[in-house]
């Protein structure tokens, strides 16, 4: 699925990231530390 947005909640040392296709369904969501957040959105297109 395409993903068309994605939102990222800050905190102090994980991030919850979510992502969600056109008609606003959950693509994924996943937990995050600083390091893997920087390479999940290098992924990202």
């Amino acid at each position: 699925m395409k993903v068309n947005t994605i939102s990222i909640d800050l905190a102090k040392n994980v991030f919850q990231v979510l992502g969600m296709d056109c008609h606003a369904k959950q693509v994924f969501n996943k937990r995050l530390n600083r390091t893997q957040l920087t390479e999940f959105m290098l992924q990202q297109p």
